[in-house]
């Protein structure tokens, strides 16, 4: 009797679990604060490539899996975004920009956009009739390469100052080139800073002249900074509420530029201590939607002095990292700045320059292991990428208890094909841009010649192949902000008149959102925290109009990025 009784319990049990599985009713979960549904959601997490819905409690994915599956977490108080077969996936990672520079750049004359050197000197001539006599006139993104015709007169293809001069004649006026390597001053700015024809070179920079040994204006790498202490001397003149004042604003621009363009993470690439105070100050307040993952550009006399003290880990809430110190081991390709094994092919007469002193690179390496930190090396040309890795290798061998530093090389542009294999055995990370493949590209033959740019121009499957990590960026203010140009740019490298660059070296669609968003996490430290979607991270996604793993390449940047969400919680709606 007892028996039978136990058995109609057991019957019974089953029986009601079979009328809630198939009400559709499961075990009870606490309900989640947001969940994204039926949607095409890219993870980039190996564990579980694609899902339909996921659930966010707190800052935290909670629970990734079919719309069903998902539908548990939906309580009374849950946001619920119904992605209607959208496309999601995490948010992008920025892994090389200069983050105060966009928001300076947004402040100034935005240069990056016009035809030519006429159009330039147009636009400082209407800045000239607004301005107060004696303002410095700022503008960043220049780049004569790209132009659609020849200044006359033109140095190296360089403008001369003269129309600038004549544009704005009571004002000092200072235009950075995109590259950020190179800068063309007016009359009034060289005069202000007692630029002659008598100035001498200054060590690791350049001062254009034309036959007759005049100044054309033209400033390649250290020496414009003979301007920018004129520049640093009448800012120096403002007070200290005016100095924050004026960051504050920068700060808030970069920051609602990256949200706006689905970004959540950016690797800073290179700041003062001021700086980060500013970062630290915001982040506490919680006025930083972005993740910040900053590289300490000081020398190495104050990073001994001062630089432990700034080292920090997901401060904020995750919203401020402080590990890595930048250095430049070199200048830029289009400034014929980068640093060569061989002379130009454009320009014999010139390997281009070194930048950093050998003694001060080895005393920052010296201090980068000794307190954990990472080193990220600016270096374009192959002889500047063989100098790092040289010095990575030595660091590396004279230091063996130190595992898994992740050093980088940041552009890793051109390099020798011996070198390529040494990124993946010393497992160095080459932070590149897909961006500046095919924006550079139109040049990039004139400059090396078509043997070397073969070799190992923009190299990522021969890297990848050596077991190399590519994480990628755009180099901001250097190239735009959005990251869609820059994927279409991995995926296709194809320049705007249609040619292919070297297309053997392109990325799968997968590969390139990889690149984008898990092994940027990956050349942070924060893999474990943030770059894929699943359980335990951040709860950190951008939503787009497409999927861009699978619609046509020529569609791709025609994606628009409806939702950033940061920590579940909507920072960006289109």
């Amino acid at each position: 009797m007892r028996g039978s009784a136990r058995s109609w319990r057991i019957l019974i049990c089953v029986l009601a679990l079979l009328v809630l599985a198939a009400s559709g009713c499961g075990p009870h979960v606490e309900p989640a604060d947001l969940v994204l549904t039926n949607g095409h959601i890219a993870t980039v997490d190996s564990a579980r490539p694609t899902a339909e819905a996921i659930a966010v409690r707190g800052d935290r994915v909670v629970a990734l899996g079919t719309v069903a599956e998902i539908k548990p977490y939906v309580g009374q108080k849950t946001e619920v975004i119904d992605l209607a077969g959208r496309f999601a996936m995490p948010a992008f990672t920025e892994s090389h920009a200069h983050f105060m520079g966009v928001g300076e750049a947004k402040l100034n004359l935005e240069l990056m956009k016009v035809r030519n050197w006429d159009e330039i000197v147009a636009k400082v001539a209407d800045a000239a009739k607004k301005a107060q006599p004696g303002e410095w006139i700022l503008g960043r993104g220049w780049h004569q390469e790209k132009w659609d015709k020849r200044p006359v007169g033109a140095v190296e293809g360089f403008p001369t100052h003269e129309l600038l001069s004549k544009a704005a004649p009571n004002n000092p006026v200072f235009l950075t080139h995109a590259s950020g390597h190179a800068t063309i001053a007016n009359a009034k700015a060289m005069e202000l800073a007692g630029v002659t024809r008598k100035t001498p070179n200054p060590p690791g920079g350049e001062i254009i002249k034309d036959r007759a040994g005049n100044p054309i204006g033209v400033f390649r790498e250290r020496a414009s900074g003979l301007v920018g202490k004129a520049l640093a001397e009448a800012r120096a003149k403002r007070t200290p509420e005016q100095v924050e004042a004026d960051a504050v604003r920068e700060v808030e621009m970069a920051d609602r530029e990256y949200i706006s363009k689905g970004i959540v993470s950016v690797h800073d690439a290179g700041v003062g201590f001021e700086t980060v105070d500013l970062y630290k100050k915001l982040a506490e307040q919680g006025k930083l939607n972005v993740r910040l993952y900053v590289m300490l550009s000081e020398s190495a006399a104050k990073l001994a002095e001062s630089g432990s003290k700034y080292r920090m880990i997901d401060a904020a809430n995750g919203h401020l990292t402080v590990r890595a110190i930048k250095r430049l081991m070199d200048g830029a390709l289009g400034s014929r700045g980068a640093w060569l094994l061989e002379p130009y092919a454009d320009m014999p007469t010139s390997t281009g320059l070194n930048t950093v002193a050998p003694e001060e690179m080895q005393d920052t390496v010296r201090f980068a292991i000794e307190n954990g930190f990472q080193v990220s090396t600016h270096a374009i040309g192959d002889r500047a990428n063989r100098e790092t890795l040289n010095v990575y290798e030595e660091t590396f061998k004279a230091h063996p208890d130190k595992k898994d530093v992740r050093w980088r090389i940041e552009h890793a542009q051109h390099i020798n094909a011996a070198d390529i294999p040494r990124f993946g055995a010393l497992g160095v990370i080459a932070a590149m841009q897909g961006i500046h493949c095919t924006s550079d590209a139109p040049y990039v033959l004139a400059r090396l010649g078509a043997p070397r740019a073969e070799e190992g121009a923009y190299a990522w499957q021969k890297l990848m192949k050596s077991g190399a990590v590519i994480a990628n960026g755009t180099d901001a203010p250097v190239e735009a902000t959005d990251p869609l140009p820059g994927y279409y740019a991995l995926v296709t490298r194809k320049q705007k008149n249609g040619e292919v660059f070297y297309g053997d070296q392109r990325m799968t669609r997968e590969e390139a959102l990889k690149a984008y968003t898990l092994n940027g996490a990956y050349a942070a430290f924060e893999e474990k925290t943030r770059g894929s979607l699943a359980p335990g991270k951040f709860a950190d996604m951008t939503v787009l109009s497409a999927d861009i793993t699978k619609i046509p390449e020529e569609d791709i940047q025609k994606a628009e990025v409806l939702y950033t969400i940061v920590g579940g919680k909507v920072r960006y709606k289109k």
